[in-house]
């Protein structure tokens, strides 16, 4: 989203949270794909022109079989994620981190391979990284240890690329280029997503022009307001939510 308001300024933007059933890195495939096609169903009815999935693990899980069901463009994480990592590699050594689901689908290895068939591609699945961040534990002494333990593997590797497969890990990024060293890209897909929307909306002729003075609307979804879901959301958005509405998902 953060990528999007600037790389987008004059869109409107509807955006859902699955607060309630989230994580779905531990979550099997016909779950994640069921859950995917309600929050279209959902995002349709707000009459958007496009959907972004932000999520790596619905990106490689779902956005195959939901794009068939949509007549406005889609696109998920992986393909612009994989794009930035087979520009970034300059020995073709690569790392790719994310929960369990986005690395057992080999959904990243697929798209490299295609791009860099050359390429040397390490994996690793970090699942303790996302309630890491979602405690604020982003850069503490037991967040090195969380990462020395899941990267240790990787960064005897020598790799010379990391791709952060997963829309939290870039919360985690300092802490995880201080452990990987200054000779390692950390990759952060969502950059790429975002600009890979922009020129979709652009050959498509579905770019918005704001009049001047007005302003984009943004309108912030979820399917559960859990405790501390709004200061959570206000540290990563700061500025641009001020309330967050539940929704039923279960009705889609």
């Amino acid at each position: 989203m953060r990528h999007l308001v600037r790389i987008l300024p004059q869109e409107h933007m509807v955006y859902f949270g699955d607060t309630a059933r989230v994580p779905y890195g531990n979550k099997s495939q016909e779950t994640v794909l069921h859950y995917t096609r309600q929050i279209t169903r959902f995002l349709q009815g707000k009459r958007v022109k496009a959907i972004m999935i932000a999520c790596n693990t619905a990106s490689a899980y779902a956005l195959a079989e939901v794009e068939k069901d949509l007549s406005i463009p889609i696109i998920g994480v992986i393909q612009p994620g994989a794009e930035a990592a087979s520009a970034a590699t300059r020995n073709g050594r690569i790392g790719i981190i994310g929960t369990n689901a986005t690395i057992g689908s080999g959904a990243y290895e697929t798209c490299l391979h295609a791009i860099h068939p050359s390429a040397k591609i390490i994996t690793k699945p970090c699942p303790l990284f996302v309630p890491f961040v979602e405690e604020g534990l982003t850069d503490s002494p037991m967040t090195d240890m969380v990462i020395n333990h899941y990267l240790s593997e990787i960064k005897a590797q020598d790799i010379d690329t990391l791709l952060l497969g997963c829309t939290h890990y870039p919360m985690m990024r300092p802490a995880i280029e201080r452990y990987m060293g200054e000779s390692v890209a950390c990759i952060d897909p969502a950059a790429n997503a975002a600009y890979l929307l922009k020129q979709k909306l652009q050959d498509l002729n579905l770019l918005n022009e704001l009049p001047d003075g007005q302003v984009p609307e943004y309108r912030f979804y979820a399917s559960d307001n859990a405790p501390r879901l709004l200061e959570f959301a206000q540290h990563i958005l700061p500025q641009l939510i001020q309330n967050i509405i539940k929704i039923d998902i279960e009705d889609y």
